[in-house]
């Protein structure tokens, strides 16, 4: 049974290994609130995971120890695991998705473990471990629903109170559930009158939809970016602390989560994942009541695959208005490009590629296509650039992030 005095405890044993995270105020985040950051991106292993993960194998017995540990992992978890184990002198397996980000593959043996790469999604790796767990006598160490792992990931509640004694709300990211549930029992149990949120991504939404349904169910697939919560099914247990703690789960779009991702790296100097930003796309895009409160988002982890970083960027900077793709119907005349980037220029935009359409056949022949990419300040400069070569006669035919 969880209890605070096992998260007393695991806080007291993590000492020796995870950082007490810095709590960091974030007024350009957001104006109508007083927001703060727990940076878990900045824990030793760039993940919330080595804390539960290490107070689970620390509690194991000599005859466990000696046989050595298995887990499933899309990438944080293991690496916690790993980093363990390898501290513990103890060996480890960890069976991980083929999908699973290079950076977080080679960490994770880097740290001791050994890899076994899995078809599939987490799930499928799960399964794999499982069945290595039987055939090896091994102790499995699972991601989530596992007491004592919620227990090691409670520290981080406890931590947030003491940071910010008159906290008013708290936003955590969820993917299986273990970190909400052990930061929820936490605080609740301490601070009942404090919110706890969860936030998943809409594209792997098993908590948000067990908790609006009330039922512990499994989705068909996932659909996300955001690999370290891309989970079909949360866990049992952590599904039942969630309905006893938790006041509300929330989903964001993978858009939002990438503009979270670009707005902490410009406004904050911070890099975070794709699971570790939602909590910060939900307080970006109102999507909690936390107007006027003091609000903490989790933010879980920062190991971000750098091709995914690259793509991330262009997908933050569309989302926030920091580029656009127009496409303007022209007469084929000279002076037409002239007048069309002096209107831009006017506005303060620029542009940074200029493309001609004169094949399309749906076009008169003496007329073309001209296709624009703009660096722009937010969506109202793209507005205005719309109106103003619309008053001027120039036809937009669409526009293409």
């Amino acid at each position: 049974m969880l209890t605070l005095d096992k998260i007393y405890h695991a806080a007291f044993v993590l000492k020796e290994v995870a950082r007490r995270t810095d709590l960091i105020a974030a007024p350009r985040l957001r104006e109508d609130c007083e927001l703060y950051l727990k940076t878990e991106n900045l824990q030793v292993t760039g993940s919330f995971k080595v804390r539960g993960a290490y107070y689970k194998i620390s509690q194991l017995s000599a005859e466990e120890r000696a046989k050595g540990v298995i887990a499933c992992s899309a990438g944080n978890h293991a690496q916690g695991v790993a980093l363990a184990a390898t501290r513990m002198g103890l060996k480890s397996v960890v069976c991980m998705p083929d999908g699973a980000p290079i950076m977080k593959v080679e960490s994770t043996k880097r740290l001791g473990a050994e890899v076994c790469l899995v078809k599939g999604t987490y799930d499928d790796a799960h399964d794999r471990a499982v069945e290595l767990q039987k055939e090896t006598g091994m102790t499995f160490i699972h991601p989530y629903d596992d007491e004592q792992v919620i227990a090691g990931q409670g520290s981080i509640g406890l931590e947030i109170l003491d940071q910010l004694p008159d906290v008013e709300a708290v936003i955590v990211p969820v993917g299986g559930g273990g970190l909400i549930a052990g930061v929820a029992f936490a605080v609740k149990s301490l601070r009942p009158d404090v919110k706890v949120y969860g936030v998943q991504s809409a594209g792997a939404a098993s908590m948000y939809k067990a908790f609006r349904d009330h039922t512990y169910e499994t989705l068909d697939t996932v659909d996300t970016f955001a690999d370290g919560i891309a989970v079909k099914t949360p866990g049992e247990l952590t599904f039942e602390l969630v309905e006893k703690y938790v006041d509300d789960v929330i989903t964001v779009s993978e858009d939002e989560t990438a503009a979270a991702i670009l707005s902490l790296m410009e406004n904050q100097k911070l890099v975070a994942e794709g699971a570790g930003a939602v909590s910060v796309a939900a307080a970006l895009y109102g999507k909690l009541p936390i107007q006027g409160k003091k609000a903490v988002c989790l933010i879980s982890g920062g190991n971000i695959d750098v091709n995914i970083l690259s793509r991330v960027i262009n997908r933050g900077l569309v989302m926030s208005g920091r580029k656009c793709n127009l496409m303007i119907a022209l007469e084929d005349k000279p002076g037409q490009l002239t007048r069309v980037s002096e209107i831009i220029s006017g506005c303060g935009a620029n542009v940074v590629s200029v493309q001609y359409d004169l094949a399309d056949t749906n076009m008169a022949i003496t007329s073309c296509f001209l296709k624009l990419a703009l660096e722009t300040r937010d969506a109202a400069q793209i507005e205005e650039i719309k109106q103003a070569l619309t008053d001027a006669g120039f036809k937009l035919v669409s526009e293409r992030a």
